[in-house]
């Protein structure tokens, strides 16, 4: 993470840009963060003024999405990365993350996560609380991994799918793109493209 010294712009003010904040404070206390909003309504975000204008953006920001809705991120990165650049990695100091595995631009790994060796990460994901990713793993990009969901061995998750917390997979299942892995799921095989699953074992809800 060799720019984080620089400053650092979260597009979006909610619950979740807090942790962004917070994880950035835990790296280095005297980090220059500025927080921006499309919804004007938004003032505050822990202690920083929410901006609603390009203008007052520090020139040599770099920018992390604080927004929690896969598709968005996808959509806005798709926007914005032809004027704008896009942070390295952020990581909490205190997850435990392979120096043989690969984390994309613009990805944030909260306190606690696990990436273990070989496991590709892509760009803008969300590793939350607690969640582990195991050896050889593949997560595209736009992909969240909610607190305390698990991903044994070989495991791969499609572009912009959401893994619910506490889920869990099983080693060598593949994940397809766009999909929703509920709250404590258990998957014992590979899901299709655009479904919805739930329960123990993982039943398919929707596609």
């Amino acid at each position: 993470m060799s720019d984080i010294e620089k400053s650092i712009l979260i597009y979006g003010a909610g619950g979740h840009s807090k942790v962004i904040i917070e994880t950035l404070l835990t790296i280095n206390p005297n980090m220059k963060i500025q927080v921006y909003d499309d919804d004007v309504e938004k003032k505050q975000c822990l202690d920083f003024p929410v901006i609603h204008d390009w203008e007052s953006i520090s020139e040599n920001s770099q920018i992390v999405f604080g927004l929690g809705n896969n598709n968005l991120r996808a959509s806005l990165a798709s926007t914005l990365k032809s004027k704008y650049k896009f942070c390295e990695a952020i990581i909490h100091p205190s997850s435990v993350v392979s120096q043989n595995s690969n984390i994309g631009k613009g990805t944030v790994i909260f306190a606690r996560v696990v990436v273990n060796a070989d496991s590709q990460v892509g760009e803008h994901c969300i590793l939350n609380t607690g969640s582990i990713i195991e050896h050889d793993c593949i997560i595209d990009d736009f992909v969240h991994i909610s607190p305390g969901a698990i991903l044994a061995g070989g495991v791969q998750i499609g572009r912009a799918s959401h893994i619910g917390m506490g889920a869990q997979i099983l080693p060598l299942v593949k994940v397809g793109v766009n999909c929703i892995i509920g709250a404590g799921a258990v998957i014992l095989r590979d899901v299709p493209d655009g479904s919805t699953v739930v329960g123990n074992p993982g039943k398919i809800l929707s596609k």
